[in-house]
């Protein structure tokens, strides 16, 4: 076995225990122990030493941020003490439930035709490549192929950030275009990479850039500054404000009223296209109240596509 498979299979084991305590709340090492056994597409019917088990707290704590403690009484029950902590980091919380997810989906080869994915086309097999010329400060060769465009392009960027939005990837970079690069860091979709190539050439990450700001107020991946931060109200009916109070459209949401019929929402964001598209995916269970601009908006969107259905053909 190759030493990154032994590395993948540790930090699979690392994230069994984080999710086997997690979901326990609190479990004696004996407990945890008898669950470990029995689960023998992760322990191969060995059973989980105590020191082995300890080493791997440490080994948690460092990647993950967690802190596995025991009760120091009773049956020492182990529990993480700050749980919150999983929810509260992106990275860690990603890493953690898509490990989780694919543990369950290993073990369960015998029904594998009756569980079905969606396949989306992340480029998710361009993130190492990425990832490592963030880390190094290496420019990246690209070839590209926009949406917009009929033909490819290649050319170097400065890779930012990567971010996660609807299982696909995408990076933040600046262009060396000088057209482009006067116009400071663009997104790129990774499933629209074509070739990428890490080069020789270094580049220096700008100390007053930071991705948590670039993307302040954004529903997805479009960062257009010149969409100013503002309050949006949405009227939902209520069988849909029930599945938007739980899969909230945005991290600003709040909920400001509630009855029989409808709730109202409250965002502070920039609502740009992809914000407006989303909406109009809820059709007529989502009504803009403010702003009047947006309402409007909305409004000349709906009855141009009305005008479209409403043409015989």
């Amino acid at each position: 076995m190759m030493k990154n498979d032994r590395g993948q299979t540790l930090i699979n084991k690392y994230v069994w225990v984080i999710d086997t305590i997690y979901r326990a709340g609190k479990i004696s090492f004996r407990e945890l122990n008898r669950r470990w056994v029995r689960d023998e597409e992760i322990s191969e019917g060995v059973e989980l030493a105590k020191r082995t088990f300890d080493n791997w707290r440490y080994a948690i704590r460092d990647m993950f941020k967690l802190d596995i403690e025991n009760e120091n009484c009773g049956e020492y029950r182990y529990y993480i003490e700050n749980e919150q902590d999983i929810f509260n980091n992106g990275l860690s919380s990603w890493l953690i439930n898509t490990i989780c997810v694919s543990n369950v989906l290993t073990k369960s080869e015998s029904i594998k035709d009756r569980i079905l994915l969606e396949y989306v086309p992340s480029g998710q097999e361009h993130l190492q490549t990425i990832i490592e010329a963030m880390k190094e400060g290496k420019v990246l060769n690209m070839t590209y192929h926009s949406y917009w465009k009929d033909e490819e392009n290649s050319f170097d960027v400065h890779p930012y950030c990567v971010k996660l939005f609807r299982q696909r990837w995408y990076m933040v970079a600046l262009s060396t275009y000088s057209y482009y690069h006067q116009k400071g860091p663009r997104i790129y979709a990774l499933d629209r990479i074509q070739d990428l190539q890490q080069t020789e050439e270094f580049f220096e990450m700008p100390k007053d850039w930071n991705a948590e700001e670039y993307f302040e107020g954004c529903f997805g991946v479009i960062a257009d500054h010149h969409t100013k931060i503002q309050t949006v109200k949405l009227k939902v009916s209520a069988g849909q404000a029930n599945y938007i109070r739980d899969l909230a459209l945005h991290e600003s949401q709040k909920e400001r009223e509630r009855n029989e019929e409808y709730s109202i929402f409250t965002y502070r964001l920039r609502p740009t296209f992809d914000f407006q598209q989303e909406l109009l995916w809820h059709g007529e269970d989502i009504e803009v109240l403010e702003p009047e601009w947006l309402r409007k908006e909305m409004a000349g969107r709906v009855k141009r596509m009305w005008n479209k259905y409403s043409e015989d053909r």
